[in-house]
């Protein structure tokens, strides 16, 4: 596991989601990346049925799964630390239903290619909620690094290299993780905070239309 930045790239002008996620894996096919399977990152909403006192927000659980980590589930409090569990969690989730509650339809996962480019592993994905397409997201890792502050810049200039109109900014997770080892608990809270992005802009959406 190396080192990763997980980024939404926006729809190019004028395309569908899924023409610009075709796009993007052209480039990295024209660049000489080899696709090597695909991917899939979801994550499920738990909130507490009986947390907290009146007036006060309620307070979620986030337990994702991610396909390189097969034998692995995830589960994060948002702005909190990261449990790695095995897949009996989630079994054990269904009989906390009655204090943990499934919000099903805010449920979000990112599917598509891998490619594999020297020494960067590429996922493109497409972002969906309720069936719908959501987002585009781009996940690179450069494998052979697993400290951040050592390889920032080279992921950078490999990320610009098939996407010259967006520059993804450094992941939040880099500034506790600049001199520590990288690990892949810091992918997936990449991902939880890009999905919770795309759940408040489904919401605003949502909303506007009422």
């Amino acid at each position: 596991m190396g080192v990763t930045c997980v980024s939404q790239v926006p729809v190019a002008e004028g395309k569908s989601v899924q023409q610009t996620v075709e796009m993007l894996n052209r480039k990295l096919e024209q660049l000489g990346a080899v696709k090597q399977g695909n991917f899939c990152v979801d994550c499920e909403t738990y909130h507490a049925g009986a947390i907290g006192s009146p007036g006060q927000p309620p307070k979620f659980l986030y337990v994702m799964h991610n396909s390189e980590a097969p034998l692995s589930c995830f589960a994060l409090f948002e702005n909190g630390p990261c449990l790695v569990a095995d897949p009996n969690f989630d079994v054990l989730m269904i009989k906390l239903k009655s204090y943990f509650q499934n919000a099903k339809s805010n449920k979000v996962e990112s599917r598509g290619a891998r490619y594999q480019y020297c020494d960067f592993l590429v996922k493109v994905g497409t972002a969906t909620m309720a069936s719908s397409a959501r987002g585009i997201t781009v996940e690179v890792e450069y494998c052979p690094c697993v400290t951040a502050n050592d390889c920032w810049n080279l992921l950078m200039e490999f990320m610009q290299s098939f996407l010259p109109s967006h520059v993804p900014g450094v992941p939040s997770v880099f500034g506790v993780k600049t001199d520590g080892v990288y690990s892949l608990s810091d992918t997936m809270a990449q991902y939880l905070e890009l999905f919770s992005k795309l759940r408040k802009q489904q919401a605003a959406t949502g909303s506007g239309m009422r």
